[in-house]
């Protein structure tokens, strides 16, 4: 690789390059985010006030970080392979990298207790054990439905209806999880105030 190449590393909707950095930002600034993103996802448990909860919810956060890094990992590859003339279809790769994504979460979103670090985070789903358990079972079954479709669309459509469809299933996701999580949350009798025990 060439000392004075560009390394492509943002891309725009149509999955053309459209920012690049030096070759030294260009190989280490994916490998350093991720290293600062599992520095705080190291850190950030033992300062959970939930401790009970969330050493009971470590196997799901580790696979769940697991997919995260992957994701970082595949990414990086593709700046590389840009940068020495294999060039790969971005506008695919990364929705499909995300609809991945999506499902490795939804899947061991349920498993998750209630805390206030990881998951569907509202004021009813951390003031009601029965919001946060019956939230979260229908949130994963949402991620793993969107990330199927984003990774359908990824194939099938073009970067700009793809990127559509990805924002419009976030959206929608995030809109219906936290409207469920107040109707669950009225109903539970056992319910209890200011977020929190």
């Amino acid at each position: 690789m060439p000392v004075d190449v560009k390394l492509p590393v943002h891309w725009n909707i149509n999955g053309q390059p459209d920012r690049y950095a030096g070759k030294f930002l260009g190989l280490f600034m994916m490998p350093i985010v991720v290293f600062i993103i599992g520095l705080l996802l190291f850190v950030v448990p033992r300062i959970e006030p939930r401790q009970k909860h969330i050493r009971m919810s470590m196997k799901a956060y580790n696979l769940m970080l697991i997919g995260i890094v992957l994701v970082f990992a595949a990414l990086h590859v593709v700046v590389i392979m840009n940068a020495v003339g294999k060039a790969l279809s971005v506008d695919k790769i990364i929705p499909a990298l995300i609809g991945a994504l999506f499902i490795v979460i939804g899947n061991y979103m349920g498993k998750v207790r209630s805390n206030y670090m990881l998951g569907i985070k509202t004021p009813w789903t951390l003031s009601s054990e029965l919001s946060w358990n019956k939230t979260h079972r229908l949130g994963g079954r949402l991620f793993i439905l969107s990330g199927f479709l984003i990774v359908l669309s990824s194939l099938l459509s073009t970067g700009k209806m793809t990127m559509v469809i990805l924002l419009c299933l976030v959206f929608g996701t995030v809109i219906v999880s936290f409207a469920y999580s107040y109707f669950i949350w009225k109903k539970d009798p056992d319910k209890y105030p200011n977020g929190g025990k």
